[in-house]
């Protein structure tokens, strides 16, 4: 049975989230009209070469255990890249809280969680609302670039893409290679490329 208290708690603490993001993005995101997003940042390492190679693109990465985002900033102001910012915050929330005239130039999710057991499937990022948001926030030329080491979570991230009406696989190369971390433990991954129909 559903307790009324803690539900009302549990929403006014997203709310409270997502409107602290939404100031945090907006002062972070002033005057850029599109970004390159990665998801499941962890330390930092991918994004961290991404906008090193790619000055003139802002780059935004999420992860939501706090050590991994003060680890991937430790990084990033390291390297002085005033063009990278890392959040603290899920994906749900940041797309929830984005100002309204970003678009993505790029969006990255390498080695999500894959949520194995069956009844957590529920739980994976790529699903069909997941799509739609990206879709409704694309710049032009957009690109999805999904990666993992779970054969059962490729094969479902692919049905969901190919069976989306926003989103095509694309026959495409990877646009940036830089090893992480789960990337060079991995014995093996796979990779998909998508882009928008039309």
């Amino acid at each position: 049975m559903e307790n009324a208290l803690r539900t009302a708690s549990y929403v006014s603490k997203v709310a409270e989230r997502q409107v602290a993001l939404k100031a945090t993005s907006a002062t972070l995101l002033t005057g850029v009209g599109a970004c390159v997003l990665e998801i499941g940042a962890g330390h930092g390492h991918f994004l961290t070469a991404y906008a090193a190679a790619h000055p003139e693109r802002t780059c935004v990465g999420l992860d939501i255990i706090a050590e991994r985002v003060e680890r991937a900033n430790r990084k990033k102001n390291r390297a002085r890249l005033g063009n990278l910012h890392f959040l603290h915050a899920s994906a749900e929330d940041f797309l929830a809280s984005l100002p309204e005239n970003i678009r993505f130039a790029d969006v990255f999710v390498l080695f999500p969680d894959p949520w194995p057991k069956r009844r957590h499937h529920k739980n994976r990022l790529m699903q069909a609302d997941f799509l739609s948001q990206i879709a409704a926030k694309a710049g032009q030329g957009l690109r999805l670039y999904f990666r993992t080491d779970d054969t059962d979570y490729f094969a479902a991230a692919r049905a969901v893409v190919m069976e989306h009406p926003a989103w095509q696989i694309l026959d495409a190369p990877w646009a940036f290679e830089y090893e992480t971390v789960f990337q060079e433990r991995a014995p093996g991954y796979q990779s998909l490329v998508a882009a928008l129909r039309g």
